[in-house]
């Protein structure tokens, strides 16, 4: 499955560069448009609610992509294994949507796309299952890299802060239901159906917020 997102997120990177050669620099393409998150775009409509995933699909230049797609590689590949595959795709479209929340949340006005909202939502699931077992995050590898990626999000312009905060708060909720200890965890099979709700009050908030 993560192999899947990834070739997805390459594939409309293709297509985007295709259709406009600007996207290599990270300018602004009209596929962007289309598939990115605005608040005054989500409002227009059933038509648009689409935005809510589709803008974890798009990136503003190859840097971005390339970032994203090796965390993307490096946390999902652990958590797939850990998970299974449907469960790890049900987390996975659950912390997008509570990036794409975020990004609402603290830039509405702003045109979000890329997978940082969720592959910050692995980084917060990674983060809180160390916790869960009694190991302090901040003492390992995705401590740093946790820390290293906030810096860069407040440090650097253009980049959503919400929607990283979004898919990094939403990881840490769903750890509560696929990486707890076993006394306290959701059952197995009742995982995805809670992942799946998780994602629906996600995106019904967003719509809700767009108003």
């Amino acid at each position: 499955m993560v192999k899947a997102l990834i070739a997805a997120n390459i594939a409309v990177f293709v297509l985007m560069v295709v259709i406009d050669a600007r996207a290599m620099g990270g300018s602004l393409t009209q596929l962007q448009i289309d598939l990115g998150l605005n608040a005054s775009l989500l409002s227009q409509g059933p038509g648009e609610w689409y935005r809510i995933v589709s803008s974890g699909f798009i990136h503003y230049g190859l840097l971005h992509l390339g970032f994203n797609m090796y965390l993307l590689y490096q946390l999902g590949g652990a958590l797939e294994v850990a998970l299974g595959r449907l469960t790890f795709l049900a987390l996975y479209l659950a912390c997008l949507a509570g990036g794409s929340l975020g990004a609402l949340i603290l830039q509405p006005g702003g045109l979000h796309g890329g997978a940082s909202g969720a592959v910050f939502g692995l980084m917060g699931v990674t983060a809180m299952a160390y916790q869960q077992r009694g190991i302090n995050p901040m003492r390992t590898q995705i401590g740093s890299l946790l820390l290293m990626n906030l810096a860069i999000t407040f440090l650097v312009p253009g980049i959503s802060i919400g929607g990283h905060l979004g898919g990094a708060v939403t990881g840490g909720a769903c750890a509560l239901v696929v990486t707890a200890p076993r006394q306290t965890t959701v059952r197995k099979h009742q995982q995805k159906i809670v992942l799946a709700a998780l994602f629906v009050l996600a995106a019904a908030a967003c719509i809700v917020i767009a108003g």
